[in-house]
């Protein structure tokens, strides 16, 4: 499968995710929902990973680390933030709001990662701003 396989069955689950989170977080406070949820995550991901092998452990660097730490905490806050929105607001609205994610990311990969962004990448990312406005105010 090549990269765009994998990118596709994650907006799917990603989609999924929305709902059954959204059924999931009535009657609950959203930060334990959120806690939940991260326990289920951490061992279905620890399953596969021990599955498949952790051979490349010792590739890491303290860099790795490093990022690899500061991105486990932006997931958290985004999942905080992004559970107690769905306890508040339709899914509907929420989730593409959400999806706002995909211009951050764009604009960071550029900045900091020095990715070449062309006139399509600022074009996609103005239509999702775009359609994220026009969802909002439905």
């Amino acid at each position: 499968m090549t990269w765009l396989h994998w990118a596709m069955l994650s907006a799917l689950f990603a989609g999924l995710t929305a709902v059954l989170a959204k059924a999931g977080v009535a009657g609950i406070d959203s930060n334990l929902a959120t806690a939940i949820r991260t326990v289920v995550i951490l061992i279905f991901v620890w399953g596969v990973t021990l599955v498949k092998g952790v051979g490349t452990l010792s590739n890491a660097t303290s860099r790795t680390w490093v990022m690899l730490v500061l991105s486990g905490l932006a997931t958290g806050a985004s999942w905080l933030c992004y559970f107690r929105a769905l306890q508040m607001g339709e899914t509907s609205k929420v989730a593409p709001i959400d999806k706002l994610s995909v211009v951050v990311a764009i604009a960071l990969a550029g900045l900091f990662l020095g990715e070449e962004l062309t006139w399509r990448h600022w074009a996609g990312g103005a239509l999702i701003v775009a359609g994220s406005i026009v969802i909002a105010r439905a």
